[in-house]
């Protein structure tokens, strides 16, 4: 069974900001596999969390429409890392884009 979570990012109240999916425990899934369920949740984007492959980092994700694969979108990284955060993780978020590399981070400061 996977886990999933609805928020909205760029906002203080529900049901305003820029919605979005975040789908934990992703690491099963093809990709067929998520890009039917982002057309299910129909959301601008959903973004899919899975293990990383470097140990140094706490996720690898990848992001979708509902339509296609997207390399990066700032909205679903930044959503997923203040869910991450919350829920206690820490260290990098790291998802990559071709051959560069982005990050969003928590370290305890506000």
């Amino acid at each position: 069974m996977l886990t999933f979570h609805t928020c909205d990012v760029f906002t203080d109240r529900a049901f305003a900001g820029n919605p979005l999916a975040i789908v934990l425990g992703a690491d099963g899934l093809s990709s067929a596999q998520m890009q039917t369920l982002a057309r299910e949740f129909n959301l601008s984007e959903t973004i899919y969390v899975m293990a990383p492959r470097d140990p140094a980092h706490t996720a690898r994700v990848r992001i979708f429409f509902p339509t296609a694969e997207i390399p990066f979108a700032g909205h679903p990284t930044i959503g997923c890392a203040i869910h991450l955060a919350s829920a206690g993780e820490t260290g990098d978020f790291d998802k990559r884009v071709h051959s560069a590399r982005r990050a969003a981070w928590r370290d305890g400061r506000s």
